[in-house]
């Protein structure tokens, strides 16, 4: 049937409600405060001459008559809301033929209903135990969040002096905006008594976070003994503990620590605060909470750097993301500068990037779907991982695994769209007792130092030397010892 008011009936109106118990009140109380253009259908006469006493328009019906709908305006919106089983189904069947282009949401009294009701045409289906079950937990993170929040706040409160903030090694953009944005607490929460210094080591190789870093103007300095004994305060972002990818020595006595990795072995109790969420998919994200909860004005440079920092940390959205992650996002956007975002994303390569992504792409060796490839001495590290990147678009290609060597360490870094492994933990198992390792399910990297062997006037060589026994103990790991190599 058409979506056409019948001979003799009122026309249009906003809402009708079906079934009128204390769910059905409740959403009639609430819509009242948009529109009177609500109709109520209910089968109990007593309650229906309390809502025309309480001046609702209200009709008795019997809400599994098939003619349920007859004579009453076309509705935009219908609520199915009684505690009948049969009813709902009975009335959902119904609007669906009277008036198929009405919004239709329907109450489910049990689980196995939400399919029939969902089978039967409704658009929504509301379980109600299962809602208030997401509400409480979602009131209960938002609490949790809110007092995460006000303890930073009022730690960085307390403090005088200056606050260390350490990004980790070769910092990229979700590590420097989490340093900016927790400057900016610390600002806000001493009045200008803590005075904050981001503080960085390795290099800033990738031409994106260069210029990013350039385009922002944000100020930091090298990490070095003398500038750590001027601070009387320790934060480190974006790493999960002292000596893991930071130039700290793994005893520093660190008072902040905030990451979206997990935690590895480090006794958080001797920190003053720990934030870890592996959940999110950027540390900028969790920087982006506490200055919402905290309602402390985001300026165009900090928002524009949290944004930039989630959007590259997640890939535009496509890896590790929540649902938090886009909230975030969504609550930066209008205070950014989006020339400067646009300037960031637009970068010129530089030539020793293509020569770097050329050196992988020849040296390429495919085994069962695993791409390996040596891209050999380089100056930009962050060139690895950009390689990496593109190598695991190739086709035939699930995992694409990308090392070479700089004048201090060799660098590995890896990719993933195999659901059967986690990259991140084949890495730890790997460069176990060699170096640093670790990362997610479908993203890794890896760091082996050269110590005595720095000097090595021969880096490439060095390079065969010490990564094949590590190569066996990755192929030995995703069990392909016996697997011959192939190029795609």
């Amino acid at each position: 049937m058409a979506d056409a008011a019948p001979p003799g009936s009122p026309g249009k109106i906003k809402y009708l409600i079906c079934g009128c118990g204390s769910t059905g009140y409740n959403v009639v109380e609430e819509l009242y405060k948009e529109t009177d253009s609500i109709l109520i259908l209910d089968k109990d006469e007593k309650r229906v001459e309390d809502l025309l006493d309480q001046k609702y328009d209200a009709v008795v019906r019997d809400l599994k008559d098939p003619d349920l709908f007859e004579d009453l305006p076309v509705p935009e919106v219908i609520f199915v809301l009684s505690n009948d089983r049969d009813a709902n189904l009975a009335i959902v069947r119904a609007a669906e033929d009277t008036y198929p282009s009405a919004h239709l949401i329907a109450r489910a009294t049990d689980p196995m209903s939400k399919d029939m009701l969902e089978d039967a045409g409704a658009d929504v289906v509301l379980y109600p135990q299962e809602v208030i079950a997401k509400t409480a937990v979602h009131r209960v993170r938002r609490l949790s969040a809110a007092r995460i929040a006000r303890k930073l706040y009022t730690l960085l409160g307390s403090w005088e002096g200056t606050l260390g903030i350490v990004t980790h090694t070769n910092p990229d953009p979700d590590s420097v905006s989490s340093a900016m944005a927790l400057a900016a607490m610390a600002r806000d929460a001493s009045d200008g008594k803590l005075k904050a210094r981001i503080l960085y080591d390795g290099n800033i190789g990738h031409q994106e976070n260069r210029a990013f870093v350039n385009l922002l103007d944000i100020t930091m300095e090298r990490i070095t003994p003398e500038v750590l004994g001027e601070c009387e305060h320790l934060a480190i972002v974006d790493s999960s503990a002292p000596g893991v990818n930071n130039a700290l020595d793994r005893d520093a006595r660190v008072n902040i620590i905030i990451d979206h990795h997990k935690n590895g072995t480090h006794d958080s109790t001797t920190s003053d605060f720990v934030d870890i969420r592996p959940g999110m998919g950027a540390t900028a994200s969790i920087m982006t909470q506490y200055l919402q909860e905290l309602d402390i004005p985001v300026d165009t440079k900090v928002a524009t750097a949290l944004l930039y920092g989630i959007r590259a940390d997640t890939r535009d959205f496509r890896r590790n993301t929540s649902p938090q992650d886009l909230n975030y996002a969504a609550f930066l956007l209008p205070l950014t500068d989006r020339d400067i975002l646009d300037k960031i994303m637009s970068p010129a390569v530089s030539q020793e990037t293509l020569d770097v992504i050329g050196n992988a792409i020849r040296g390429r060796e495919v085994v069962s779907g695993y791409l390996f490839t040596n891209v050999g001495y380089l100056r930009n590290r962050d060139a690895v991982p950009q390689a990496a990147d593109m190598l695991i678009n190739l086709e035939g290609v699930n995992t694409a695994l990308v090392y070479g060597i700089t004048d201090t360490n060799i660098i590995f870094s890896a990719r993933n769209r195999d659901i059967r492994i986690h990259i991140g933990k084949v890495l730890e198992e790997a460069f176990a007792g060699l170096g640093e390792a670790g990362g997610h399910a479908n993203m890794a990297a890896a760091s082996v130092p050269l110590t005595y062997f720095s000097m090595v006037k021969d880096k490439e060589d060095l390079l065969d030397l010490i990564i094949d026994p590590i190569l066996k103990r990755i192929r030995r790991i995703v069990g392909l010892e016996n697997e011959a190599n192939h190029e795609v």
